[in-house]
């Protein structure tokens, strides 16, 4: 069962550009290993493992040990903290976007 994780945590982890960027790499991958991630990234290994450090806090990552090599996958579930949050908004949106809409058919019939 996947535990829960604060919003507060999963959006500190995805404010780093460095860290989104790693993570973004992740979710394009199937499963990648933390020297795949260093080659790509222009920063040390320790910082990549320092990052995956908090992804992997904030749910955003899971590991599969497989000998000497980690190997990292997208947690997309992690996200739904966030999701939940900006649900909130879509009404805010929506409503702003119905008055756009009727003001350009005003304005262009």
């Amino acid at each position: 069962m996947i535990q829960a994780v604060p919003i507060d945590t999963v959006m500190r982890a995805l404010a780093d550009p460095t860290r989104r960027a790693v993570f973004e790499r992740i979710a394009r991958s199937r499963e990648i290993n933390v020297a795949e991630l260093t080659r790509a990234s222009g920063v040390t290994q320790g910082a990549v493992s320092q990052h995956l450090k908090a992804l992997k806090g904030a749910g955003l990552v899971v590991e599969r040990p497989q000998g000497r090599n980690v190997f990292y996958r997208a947690q997309p579930e992690g996200l739904a903290p966030l999701f939940d949050w900006l649900s909130f908004y879509e009404v805010f949106w929506r409503e702003r976007l119905d008055n756009l809409r009727t003001l350009l058919e005003e304005i262009d019939p």
